[in-house]
């Protein structure tokens, strides 16, 4: 009787041996196979984060901050952020009643007034305007005078229709 409860047990343990081996062996398998996908997906952010920083490159490649040939021209008026202060120079024309008056359209909802502004270098700048309901973009040549008064002249301008 003796002989078949150790018989019994060392089987029960058997089993159980078994079944811990098995089910090791399986949770190995998984914990492998889920560390694959996540090196997986790590290396696709990995492109994915250096294909957005080259985009970011790209894209102010036109750009005030990042030219340092065109920031030569403003050293010596000591302007901390010349882009900036050519933006506020620019928002202030919006200032006055009625259009901007570097807009050459009269508002059809209301007036027009510059909204967006992107410094390419030390001449020229982008911006966009609008009503509200109509919009359009402009390219302006200006000049940064020592005296940091600015000047600014339109060059091109572009209104866009609206398709019903």
């Amino acid at each position: 009787m003796k002989s078949k409860i150790f018989l019994y047990l060392f089987i029960f343990a058997a089993l159980i041996a078994l079944y811990q081996f098995v089910s090791t062996n399986n949770m190995q398998k998984s914990f492998y196979s889920d560390s694959e996908s996540l090196k997986d997906e790590i290396s696709d952010l990995k492109d994915s984060l250096q294909q957005s920083q080259l985009k970011m490159l790209d894209m102010q490649y036109f750009s005030l901050e990042n030219n340092d040939d065109a920031l030569a021209y403003y050293d010596h008026l000591n302007l901390k952020n010349p882009t900036r202060y050519i933006e506020d120079k620019l928002l202030e024309t919006n200032e006055k009643r009625g259009d901007n008056p570097l807009i050459p359209y009269e508002g059809m909802e209301s007036d027009f007034k510059i909204n967006k502004i992107k410094i390419i270098n030390h001449k020229w700048l982008l911006a966009d305007f609008s009503d509200g309901k109509y919009w359009g973009d402009l390219i302006i040549k200006y000049e940064l005078k020592n005296d940091l008064g600015v000047d600014f002249t339109l060059v091109d301008h572009l209104l866009y229709t609206r398709s019903n």
